[in-house]
């Protein structure tokens, strides 16, 4: 049987885990005599009772009972992935193997982390069909190329805080590159190159209206390669040498 784990942010002293069984369900929130919760959150901008979680095999449902605060659940080893759940929503399903649950609060943070079991998959070894032509790649990158490296900078700062907006800038990028192998010739027109071949050739990614060509080329960058997995938080040893 598989189970999910619910678990305080912050170790130490007053943190605490809950295990649920498939079926089970828990409720959070602040909690008081006359309305006791099971995963009690010590915030006083929290509700008594905020939310429902239920385990279901390898995923969770998350029921927001609040009369008007959003629950955000995001996914920490993502690309900034997330998703809301709006007040009174019931039974929101949550795809997240490791998810953070974010409670709105007025002052400092209010957050738990929920760990499903580890999801199943096909045999993707398996023999495919090799009638007729072969299915093209959407996104043919090339992960030992210098352009990678550059997508990779770019993608830095979301892979390390999926709630960071931040887009580096091209200096940043090169000050970022400078140390590692087989990069200390790049230059600033060179960044500029790779970041213009991967828009235009590689990604494909079109222009946004009104947008400055710097600024929306190098965020749409990173909103397709975190969209779709082509960079993810294990490239970052790429920039570590």
């Amino acid at each position: 049987m598989r189970t999910i784990l619910v678990q305080t942010e912050a170790p130490g002293p007053g943190s605490s885990t809950l295990e649920i069984r498939p079926g089970r369900e828990i409720s959070f929130g602040r909690g008081d005599v006359a309305a006791p919760v099971d995963f009690p959150l010590r915030h006083p901008g929290v509700s008594r009772r905020a939310g429902v979680i239920r385990a279901v095999e390898d995923y969770w449902l998350l029921t927001n009972l609040s009369r008007s605060a959003t629950l955000v659940v995001e996914n920490p080893e993502g690309g900034g992935e997330f998703l809301k759940v709006p007040p009174g929503r019931a039974a929101a399903p949550v795809p997240f193997e490791f998810a953070r649950v974010v409670l709105p609060v007025a002052e400092g943070s209010c957050t738990f982390l929920v760990f499903a079991s580890q999801h199943s998959y096909i045999d993707l070894d398996a023999p495919e069909s090799t009638s007729g032509e072969p299915t093209l790649s959407a996104f043919s990158v090339d992960e030992s190329a210098k352009y990678f490296l550059v997508l990779v900078a770019l993608c830095e700062p979301r892979l390390r805080d999926c709630s960071s907006s931040v887009i580096p800038t091209v200096p940043e990028v090169l000050e970022r590159l400078e140390r590692v192998p087989g990069c200390a010739d790049l230059t600033r027109a060179a960044v500029n190159f790779h970041i213009d071949y991967l828009a235009r050739t590689k990604l494909r990614v079109k222009e946004a209206s009104g947008a400055r060509k710097a600024d929306w080329q190098r965020a749409a960058l990173v909103s397709v390669a975190l969209r779709f997995d082509l960079v993810t938080e294990h490239h970052l040893t790429l920039l570590d040498g």
